[in-house]
């Protein structure tokens, strides 16, 4: 089968591989979708952002939003057979500590994360255990299922923790699949939505979204929100960016007993408790993920309330144009993109 690795200095091979054989309790999966993350760069450059020895190997087939079809099952697999479509959750846990038996898989000490740590999606077959396939409805397509998972999933379980509603003025800083996962998830809840970036192209995707109104990162921000909500202040925010700034403008256009959720990767961050947290008394949290048991609740949202994620995808690519793609998305040529399988 074509695998693609990183070799490092942003190199891109597509090696012809044995297709692996399923252990107990593994399926073997046929790759239909495999979407590419920001993340995946850290891999591209030779410095992966998570992940032991193995992500730094320049072996490891990259791909942790990857969805296909189950060709083949390993002994002991019970609640899956081939045929059946799934999605896969990127953290393999260790399976008995308090964080796996919770879902929240990501925070086992002993985790490994698909595509770093193991070999993930961009390949023509991968495998992955029993435990880490989520079911996709008939109604969705691979390419839906591929990027529900860490884009669309991420932003709900944010905006669940945040307890968005019809009732809520939501800010959301940075428009790039993430962000603009965002909005439309917030506005299957309800919610009113500000969405920020620099680029205008992303603010028209916004509103194509659903976004009700759209901000150029260039013009006063905090200003024209205090405008949007007559001087009230959001009632919750979300930072994809990573910006300092977009922090910082974040907690600053919250109302009194505002909510906000950190999303975006950053290094570091100067505030002002006094004016911007406590004097407020604002609620701050980190975001990252979603818990496993929570997919059938996310997939059941994007269909009934009919979320156009497809519009996150600006391109598809073929397996074999690997090395375009990851150049074209390094370049930010492209927003999401995904591999595609016939």
């Amino acid at each position: 089968m074509k695998a693609v690795v990183f070799p490092g200095d942003k190199q891109v091979e597509i090696r012809e591989v044995p297709i692996p054989v399923p252990g107990s309790g593994e399926v073997l999966i046929k790759m239909k979708a495999s979407a590419i993350c920001r993340s995946d760069m850290s891999l591209y450059y030779g410095n992966p952002v998570v992940g032991g020895e193995a992500a730094k190997s320049g072996c490891i087939h990259p791909g942790h939003e990857p969805a296909g079809e189950i060709a083949q099952v390993g002994e002991g697999v019970t609640r899956f057979k081939p045929g059946d479509r799934v999605a896969v959750y990127l953290a393999v846990g260790c399976g008995e500590c308090e964080h796996c038996k919770s879902g929240y898989r990501m925070f086992c000490k002993e985790w490994k994360c698909v595509g770093f740590d193991i070999h993930g999606g961009d390949a023509e077959y991968m495998i992955v255990p029993e435990e880490n396939c989520m079911r996709i409805p008939d109604e969705m397509s691979y390419l839906v299922a591929a990027v529900s998972t860490d884009a669309v999933g991420t932003l709900y379980h944010a905006q669940k923790r945040l307890n968005i509603s019809g009732r809520d003025t939501l800010v959301i800083f940075g428009l790039g699949p993430m962000g603009g996962a965002g909005v439309m998830v917030a506005k299957g809840l309800g919610a009113t939505v500000i969405a920020v970036d620099m680029l205008d192209e992303r603010l028209e995707v916004a509103k194509e979204l659903g976004a009700d109104y759209v901000i150029n990162g260039k013009e006063n921000v905090l200003e024209r929100i205090m405008e949007i909500t007559n001087g009230r202040g959001a009632d919750a925010a979300i930072d994809c960016s990573g910006s300092p700034h977009a922090q910082n403008t974040a907690l600053n256009s919250l109302r009194p007993h505002g909510r906000a959720a950190f999303i975006g990767e950053g290094r570091e961050l100067t505030i002002n408790p006094s004016n911007q947290l406590i004097r407020k008394q604002i609620t701050v949290m980190g975001s990252w993920y979603f818990p496993i048991y929570e997919y059938d609740e996310i997939a059941r949202f994007i269909i009934d309330r009919k979320l156009p994620v497809e519009k996150l995808v600006s391109h598809t690519f073929r397996l074999d144009e690997a090395a375009t793609a990851f150049r074209m998305f390094d370049e930010r040529k492209t927003e999401k993109a995904v591999f595609v399988w016939d």
